[in-house]
């Protein structure tokens, strides 16, 4: 979806509700879309209408790139407490691939054109001085491609009136010019499906109480690791006990640590 506003994201997600299908949304933006006390659905409290919806469809939501003056902390608390994913723009920048996993394991993706600085793309209503780099913002449509999983994306919240020098149109082009690269190099890498593609590795952490099994591609060297046993998990939420991760992650396994990405998933599976 090119172009609309942000809140093109709830429809989105209802029709996943339609397929009765439990995903996991990524959302590239500076700040919560959260706002309370309006029945209407915009850009500003699209968030709140998605975890709000019952029956509930939602398994897990990531934002990308927030920052901190434009977020309050009780809503921080609230991702927490839910068992999100929050991650601070200053956090990642320079290391973009330690978000790699997360794109890699969403159904949805939205991405918000404020998210990015003003100097990059100048045409948004209320484009602020930081944000991604223009760079950055195509190596996220790239990683979005290249997810086997993801099957819709939006870039929202363009605005022609204020792209005097039509920057921010030539810098989503070029964004979908590399959605499009990762989606021609998709690699269709499945460890429950192919596993003679990866190498597997059982690591024991707390002292051999609890032992998580990682995965690594023979082809890409992706990370992923395993939440449980299907057995355990109640058949809605079988598609996600395989979750992609980082290379980080299994070294901190190593180090007898459980990553925070496998403590959060184990959560809300268990």
């Amino acid at each position: 979806i090119i172009g609309g506003s942000q809140d093109l994201t709830y429809g989105c997600y209802k029709a996943y509700e339609k397929l009765q299908q439990i995903i996991n949304i990524v959302a590239v933006d500076r700040k919560f879309d959260f706002s309370n006390g309006d029945d209407d659905t915009h850009s500003e409290n699209y968030l709140r209408k998605i975890i709000l919806q019952q029956p509930n469809y939602l398994f897990n939501y990531s934002i990308i790139g927030y920052q901190s003056y434009y977020v309050e902390q009780d809503l921080i608390k609230l991702m927490d407490n839910l068992f999100f994913d929050t991650h601070r723009l200053g956090m990642i920048k320079g290391n973009l691939i330690e978000i790699e996993p997360l794109i890699r394991n969403c159904d949805l993706l939205s991405f918000d054109m404020g998210a990015i600085r003003a100097g990059d793309s100048p045409g948004h209503a209320t484009a602020g001085p930081n944000g991604f780099f223009g760079d950055e913002a195509c190596q996220i449509a790239r990683y979005a491609g290249l997810s086997d999983k993801l099957s819709a994306i939006g870039f929202f919240e363009y605005n022609s009136e204020y792209d005097n020098r039509e920057l921010s149109a030539q810098l989503m082009a070029q964004m979908i010019w590399y959605f499009l690269e990762g989606l021609y190099n998709r690699k269709n890498e499945d460890p429950a499906v192919n596993a003679d593609d990866f190498l597997k590795y059982h690591v024991s952490v707390n002292s051999g109480k609890d032992d998580i099994v990682f995965y690594r591609s023979k082809n890409t060297d992706r990370w992923w690791m395993e939440i449980g046993s299907k057995q355990s998990i109640k058949n809605e939420y079988r598609r996600h006990n395989l979750i992609p991760c980082s290379f980080a992650d299994y070294k901190k396994a190593c180090d007898n640590d459980i990553p925070d990405r496998w403590w959060k998933t184990f959560q809300k599976l268990m």
